[in-house]
């Protein structure tokens, strides 16, 4: 499959876009599910879109930008993943095999945005100063070109010319690296739940835990239907704490003692 100029051009908006959402409305773009989702929509492959964004949005869940620290770009690393994996027709492995690295590689250049961007607000400092506030505002505005470049540009490098690397990767490559992406793509959501599992109260709720993966490996129930039921268990024990809370504030607590 060859990728359209209407095609680029839409995924390299989206990439500025979601930048800046990223930074301040936070509605949701920047993330790579999202990104993955609407890509594979563009390319017409949903399927593989939201598989390959929620592996990259399980390798960073609970990570953030905090105190200015740069975190792998899986946002650009979605889109450009599963661009390449609908272009090359290799599928969702191959499409993560190539989306984790270029996140990580693409790290470098959200640092070079945040260095551009001190520019922008050093002359915001500067104009306040100066009781120039219009000016300040327009500092501002600028100041979100370099951070949406950061993006769109490696985006659009790579679409414009993914089809020709595509290609030319997947005949050159020999087939044990090939089968080394493949295992890669599947090695890497295991990684994701692994790291998300780092984060999560697992010693306090191991018998949903087990419960799940009971499920899932044993009784092939598909995620839906897991997560379903897990909402179900959730729910469950919201109501009972909810009625502990209830029993104790009436004074159950005291005639028991």
């Amino acid at each position: 499959m060859e990728i359209t100029t209407g095609q680029i051009i839409i995924l390299t908006i989206y990439a500025f876009v979601a930048i800046y959402d990223a930074l301040e409305t936070d509605i949701g773009l920047s993330r790579p599910i999202q990104a993955g989702f609407f890509t594979g929509l563009i390319m017409g492959d949903v399927k593989l879109g939201l598989a390959v964004g929620a592996t990259l949005q399980l390798m960073i869940l609970g990570v953030g930008t905090y105190g200015g620290a740069s975190i792998p770009d899986y946002m650009s690393g979605a889109i450009i993943g599963t661009a390449f994996g609908v272009i090359s027709g290799q599928g969702v492995e191959f499409a993560i095999g190539i989306a984790v690295p270029i996140g990580l590689f693409l790290v470098q250049l959200d640092v070079l945005a945040r260095f551009t961007n001190t520019y922008f607000q050093h002359k915001a400092d500067k104009y306040a100063d100066e009781g120039k506030f219009k000016k300040v505002e327009q500092m501002n505005l600028l100041g979100i070109i370099p951070w949406g470049l950061s993006r769109a540009i490696p985006v659009m490098v790579a679409l414009i010319f993914g089809h020709e690397i595509v290609d030319g990767l997947v005949k050159v490559f020999p087939t044990w690296l090939m089968d080394g992406l493949a295992l890669a793509g599947k090695i890497l959501p295991a990684l994701g739940i692994a790291i998300l599992l780092r984060y999560l109260p697992v010693k306090r709720y191991m018998p949903y835990l087990l419960i799940g993966f009971v499920l899932a490996a044993f009784l092939d129930v598909t995620m839906v239907g897991v997560a379903i039921i897990g909402l179900a268990l959730g729910l469950l024990a919201y109501q009972k704490r909810q009625e502990q809370s209830v029993y104790v504030a009436g004074g159950g607590a005291d005639e028991d003692e």
